[in-house]
């Protein structure tokens, strides 16, 4: 009898792996967030959370260059995104200045905001295979991605890191207002995609320098950056809703 040949061993570059190394560090900054925030440190939660959205940012672009996407890598990139942006993001929040709320009812918005996120990460995982078998051109999101609803839902935490003195809101606001976040990540508004985005070769200098601007803004003046990127991110939403959707439909 014969002995059968040995099935040929599966192996993967570091390189390869590296993707999902970025995940799995992008999960590990919003856990410690979480312990920051039932800390009470909240300006380096915040930090923590950025930079999870830095990386989220990074891990498919990179997974994509290297060629190394998978279904492995996909499903682990969307559990980090309910993760960092549907848990994380509003616990921090809450220890921040939900507390406070009568009957619970900062409690109900953290957990209206992350149902809210999971339920646009799902739409986002079946449009996304569809688009894939019919070949969707992905110009816009239905509803604001889950990091673009973390990064509005942190906003009054950058008004209060950036204007000394400025005292914390009512938490009653803070709570609709995050409540408020949520809907919009699963209405169907629509926000422009940026990956489908193009610039012409002659305009590229002039976007290279604007980025060089926005990325010294963020290092120099961070809440002050980021107060401006979210008010002007709001206003692109309102734009594409009221103007370029109209047009484009």
């Amino acid at each position: 009898m014969t002995t059968p040949p040995d099935a040929p061993r599966k192996e993967v570059t570091l390189a390869q792996l590296l993707p999902n190394m970025l995940t799995v560090a992008a999960i590990c900054a919003g856990i410690t967030a979480i312990r920051l925030g039932v800390q009470g440190d909240f300006v380096r939660a915040v930090q923590l959370l950025l930079i999870a959205g830095v990386l989220d940012g990074l891990d498919g672009r990179l997974a994509r260059l290297l060629r190394s996407s998978s279904a492995m890598g996909a499903e682990l990139d969307s559990l980090a995104d309910f993760l960092n942006f549907g848990v994380a993001a509003p616990l921090v929040v809450y220890y921040w200045g939900l507390q406070d709320v009568s009957r619970q009812a900062g409690w109900i918005a953290v957990l209206f905001f992350a149902v809210c996120c999971v339920m646009r990460l799902a739409r986002f995982n079946v449009s996304a295979k569809s688009d894939d078998t019919k070949g969707g051109s992905g110009a816009y999101f239905e509803g604001l991605p889950s990091p673009a609803g973390a990064l509005l839902a942190m906003l009054p935490m950058f008004m209060t890191f950036a204007i000394p003195g400025m005292s914390t809101p009512p938490a009653p606001l803070i709570g609709l207002y995050m409540a408020g976040v949520g809907l919009l990540m699963i209405s169907p508004v629509p926000v422009w995609s940026f990956k489908k985005t193009k610039i012409s070769r002659e305009n590229v200098k002039f976007f290279l320098l604007g980025f060089a601007c926005a990325a010294a803004a963020l290092v120099i003046f961070t809440w002050t950056a980021l107060i401006v990127m979210c008010l002007a991110y709001v206003g692109m939403v309102i734009w594409a809703a009221l103007v370029w959707y109209p047009n484009e439909g």
